[in-house]
């Protein structure tokens, strides 16, 4: 069996991430590893993860830096760097895991390739009623609830679908969302892993995917399998860091960028 960290990261939402603790610990298979990458939370935080800790089998590192802006890179670069085991699973803080999350991730693992989930969209309403009530119970029947489709639980067609990536399409290949990833963590470290230039909201995630691809990592499209559910919040960016990060990426795309200079080798 392969052996795995599991990286969540988070910001000043404690509401949300017992919620998504809550659903990792009713896994079929538990991760070797829970790393929370903290990127800056207040203390409540700091207190749900201790209060968490008894109730797992397995570590449960709490990893933190200052509050200086959204600096999502650098933070995932440091927990990653802490963790221990071969294969990295990647969530947001702010997701609720279907029961076979874990163990469908390391079953459609494949050496020289990255999985690429999707998720069930929450509405405000199921959402606030969910952390109003501490409870992850809830039916993908409720009409609150968005890209039920991605909550379908069905291997035949993840096999099928895994090296077909989705046509028609408005996105590239390598556009991602880190919220529903895994990847091998010697192939983060050859490419130096997240490029810590890209701050505040949007695409380090997706130039992570080109400079993986670039060295020969092949981005599967993982369907119908690694369901999470995603709770409903406004995002936060702004016109000027979009630009910014979008010129980053473009940049990673043209120039066939595989190691960035600024990277997990600070932490390593």
């Amino acid at each position: 069996m392969i052996k795995c960290s599991l990286i969540i990261s988070t910001y000043n939402w404690p509401e949300a991430l017992n919620l998504c603790l809550q659903s990792i610990l009713q896994q079929s298979i538990l991760p070797n590893e829970i790393i929370i990458a903290d990127d800056g939370s207040k203390d409540n935080t700091g207190k749900l993860i201790n209060d968490f800790k008894h109730l797992f089998s397995i570590p449960l590192i709490h990893v933190w830096q200052e509050d200086d802006g959204f600096r999502l890179s650098k933070i995932r670069n440091k927990a990653i760097a802490k963790s221990n085991y071969e294969y990295i699973i990647q969530i947001d803080g702010d997701v609720i895991l279907n029961k076979y999350f874990i163990q469908d991730h390391l079953f459609f693992a494949q050496k020289k390739a990255l999985l690429q989930g999707s998720r069930v969209m929450l509405g405000n309403l199921i959402s606030q009623q969910l952390i109003q009530n501490t409870t992850i119970d809830f039916s993908l029947i409720n009409k609150d609830i968005k890209r039920k489709e991605n909550g379908i639980r069905f291997y035949l067609l993840t096999k099928i679908f895994l090296h077909r990536y989705r046509l028609p399409s408005k996105k590239p290949k390598y556009f991602a969302r880190g919220a529903n990833m895994s990847f091998w963590k010697s192939d983060f470290i050859l490419v130096n892993g997240y490029n810590e230039k890209f701050e505040g909201w949007g695409h380090e995630d997706s130039d992570l995917t080109i400079r993986l691809m670039n060295i020969g990592v092949e981005k599967l499209y993982f369907k119908f399998a690694g369901i999470i559910y995603h709770l409903y919040h406004k995002e936060e960016k702004t016109k000027n860091e979009d630009m910014a990060n979008k010129n980053l990426l473009r940049s990673a795309y043209s120039d066939r960028t595989t190691k960035i200079e600024t990277g997990i080798n600070q932490y390593i």
